[in-house]
């Protein structure tokens, strides 16, 4: 069953940045809440408090709110309004579908002058006869009730008719009283019944008459040993009984007809969180454990294993002399849910407690590799100098020696001795073939040469020569 908790509070004070004393909404609908408490304590600044849809079976704790404008209660268990006087500033109350019955509690409410919308419907007083004139007459400063405005004329006649209208009240609630007492009696006989009746399921009589739980404890070890190899069998069978069993319960709980009481609403909950915490344990019960993954065999030998099921690419930088393994961890993942840890033939990388490993085609030196995080894609690059290899540079392809401390002396010792000297081919001493000397074309600026003059022709025959026209330039 939910209480209302500070952390309850603070998590559905979001809007005003988690901060409870300066609160003035808040809602707590939906949440269980059998009592209402704390919060006059806690929020003293709230003008609108959402409690609908609970288990709350008293109005209280809520005087101090002298700020309260709108409190909803609808579709709780509250058979009676108290209180309320103490809320100076209340404008709107709620209480739809309630198990109000005492409607002379209505006159609490006198005290509420800024009292304007009331809503009762759904609440056993209001199917009083008489009990909209009651209500009218009663609380004067009322606008709306169940959402119909009250009008000056009906008012008038409501006060007219409030002796005669109060005595038939009185009559109605006296009978729902004893209705209502019955009723709670049957409810608490039958509560009675249940609790003696899984008492009774959950222990077995002996044959001394002593109670006890457990026999299992007098069987033997080899018999023990029999159970253990039949046990998956076993549990599948009672789990699967149990479930039966659960069926058929929920099936007659709910064909079973029932009263509209606080005590029915309270009896369809605890029977829904009964079956929430059976079902919780079968599923218990089927989880396996995972039997933990294994790494490195029983040869010693490292395996491959990609658990996080991550991309990655393994590549060898010959030119670095170096292994780069690039593993495509998520972009937004924590570094320090990330930790790598190099061996000399493997490379392990633990992602959120999933290990990702993988075995090197050479040795490195894990002394020397480092890790980094690249800062666009938020991939790891894991950089593993190699161990013992040296490049030299050769016109071919560059192949690696093994290098020792005593061989690589040696080396030096004969690199000392020997002089170099530069040879030139006598070969290549002729001179060069200036015929096959190719010249680069030499862009020359263009210069912009004269149209030729057109001069007409004077075999045309549609030529004539004027002799006034200038001769073209």
């Amino acid at each position: 069953m939910g209480r209302i908790t500070e952390d309850l509070i603070r998590r559905n004070a979001e809007h005003n940045d988690g901060i409870i004393c300066s609160l003035e909404e808040l809602s707590l609908h939906q949440q269980e809440i059998e009592r209402l408490e704390h919060i006059d304590k806690w929020c003293r600044d709230l003008k609108i408090l959402y409690l609908q849809n609970n288990l709350i079976g008293k109005i209280e704790n809520v005087s101090k709110l002298k700020k309260l404008e709108y409190l909803n209660l609808a579709l709780n268990n509250i058979e009676k309004i108290e209180n309320l006087q103490g809320c100076e500033g209340l404008t709107k109350l709620d209480l739809t579908v309630n198990f109000i019955g005492e409607l002379s509690s209505v006159k609490t409410l006198q005290h509420n002058i800024h009292l304007k919308e009331l809503f009762l419907v759904g609440n056993p007083c209001a199917d009083f006869h008489g009990y909209r004139q009651f209500v009218v007459a009663a609380l004067q400063q009322l606008k709306w009730l169940d959402g119909k405005e009250i009008e000056r004329s009906e008012r008038i006649q409501a006060l007219q008719d409030f002796p005669v209208v109060e005595q038939q009240i009185r009559e109605q609630e006296k009978a729902y009283c004893l209705r209502r007492a019955k009723d709670k009696e049957e409810a608490q006989r039958k509560l009675q019944e249940e609790e003696n009746e899984g008492e009774r399921e959950g222990r077995h009589t002996g044959f001394d008459g002593r109670w006890y739980t457990d026999i299992s404890a007098t069987l033997p070890s080899s018999e023990e040993s029999k159970d253990n190899v039949q046990a998956p069998e076993i549990q599948e069978g009672e789990c699967k009984k149990k479930k039966l069993d659960n069926v058929e319960d929920d099936l007659e709980f709910w064909n079973k007809p029932s009263l509209y009481t606080p005590e029915s609403r309270l009896e369809t909950l605890r029977h829904m969180e009964k079956q929430r915490k059976d079902q919780e344990k079968l599923s218990e019960k089927k989880k396996k454990v995972k039997p933990p993954r294994v790494l490195i065999s029983e040869n010693g030998r490292a395996l491959n294993v990609n658990e996080p099921k991550l991309d990655f690419s393994l590549r060898d930088d010959e030119k670095h002399n170096q292994i780069v393994l690039d593993l495509a961890v998520y972009r937004y993942m924590d570094t320090s849910l990330i930790d790598v840890d190099v061996q000399p033939t493997y490379v392990r990388v633990m992602v959120k407690g999933k290990p990702f490993q993988l075995v090197l085609p050479a040795e490195v030196k894990p002394d020397s590799s480092c890790a980094k995080r690249a800062q666009t894609t938020g991939h790891l690059v894991v950089y593993m100098p190699k161990v013992g290899e040296v490049i030299t540079g050769c016109q071919g392809t560059s192949t690696p020696v093994k290098s020792t401390p005593g061989s690589s002396r040696e080396q030096t010792n004969k690199r000392s001795q020997q002089m170099e000297r530069l040879e030139v081919d006598p070969s290549k001493r002729a001179f060069p073939d200036v015929a096959n000397i190719v010249q680069e074309k030499k862009h020359t600026p263009r210069r912009v040469q004269a149209e030729p003059k057109i001069i007409p022709s004077e075999e045309d025959p549609d030529f004539e020569d004027n002799p006034e026209v200038p001769p073209l330039i």
